[in-house]
């Protein structure tokens, strides 16, 4: 027999974490009625340490109690299979995850190095998945949200691309169209591809931190016609815009965004 002391020990869990199993019913040692003492025998032993390994796989305490009632082995090999596809669903979210981080800090060097300044790019192919309003259309959002590569449907706006038409009088047309990558051409493609192999690409800060609130459209239009001219570009009277990264300044916004220019 062994005190809750020792078992705590050799087993390496926590007093508390004993008292809360003896609590919900998963172990039951035997008690000194004089003193209060428990005293664990092995059979306690492997109670605590298939609960142990139970939650090591985080399941429920509800299901460990049901498990410690009756259960048979098909019973637990449900429970099994159950928990399984949970984890398998949480590794797909945490690789997702991993590839936007990556994708984020790729992000922070494009700013680094292309912030106000122009070269020729491609634009990598786009499929086209649907269309909002605008960005602050909030009530078109669940469009978004299904159209979207995160498992766990939250609005982000990295999958949203500004599309201006302009030509030598200005700006023609403004529009948002939801995007998604196409990384493989072997999977079923349902929208429209955009994709344009010839881009002067620019990188320029947005804001209130920078801008002071104002919309800088015309001078950013000003900017890329004289950087198209200096250069010899002949634009295709097209920019589409991503949101690469928002970060704050003295409690300001500064918003960066990439431009890609079809040019011929």
């Amino acid at each position: 027999m062994y005190t809750i002391g020792q078992v705590a020990q050799f087993l390496g869990v926590s007093r508390d974490t004993l008292k809360f199993y003896e609590e919900k019913e998963l172990v039951k040692p035997k008690q000194n009625i004089e003193n209060g003492y428990r005293k664990y025998n092995r059979f306690d032993i492997y109670d605590i340490t298939t609960v142990n390994f139970y939650r090591e796989m985080d399941i429920e305490i509800k299901k460990i109690q049901d498990l410690r009632k009756s259960k048979s082995i098909e019973g637990i090999k449900s429970i099994l299979e159950e928990k399984e596809r949970d984890v398998l669903e949480e590794i797909e979210y945490k690789q997702l995850l991993l590839k936007k981080l990556q994708i984020v800090k790729e992000d922070c060097e494009k700013i680094k190095q292309f912030l106000g300044k122009y070269t020729v790019k491609e634009m990598k192919p786009l499929e086209i998945k649907g269309e909002i309003e605008h960005f602050t259309a909030y009530d078109e959002y669940e469009t978004l949200k299904e159209n979207t590569d995160n498992l766990k449907k939250a609005v982000t706006l990295t999958s949203l691309r500004r599309v201006i038409r302009f030509n030598d009088e200005g700006i023609l047309e403004d529009k948002f169209i939801i995007v998604r990558k196409v990384e493989d051409f072997h999977k079923e493609i349902e929208g429209e591809i955009l994709s344009h192999p010839k881009c002067m690409y620019t990188v320029i800060e947005d804001g209130r931190w920078s801008t002071g609130g104002k919309n800088i459209d015309h001078n950013v239009e000003a900017s890329l016609r004289k950087a198209a001219i200096e250069n010899g570009y002949e634009p295709l009277g097209l920019v589409y815009i991503n949101l690469l990264l928002t970060t704050y300044e003295d409690g300001l916004e500064r918003v960066f965004l990439e431009m890609y220019v079809p040019i011929k």
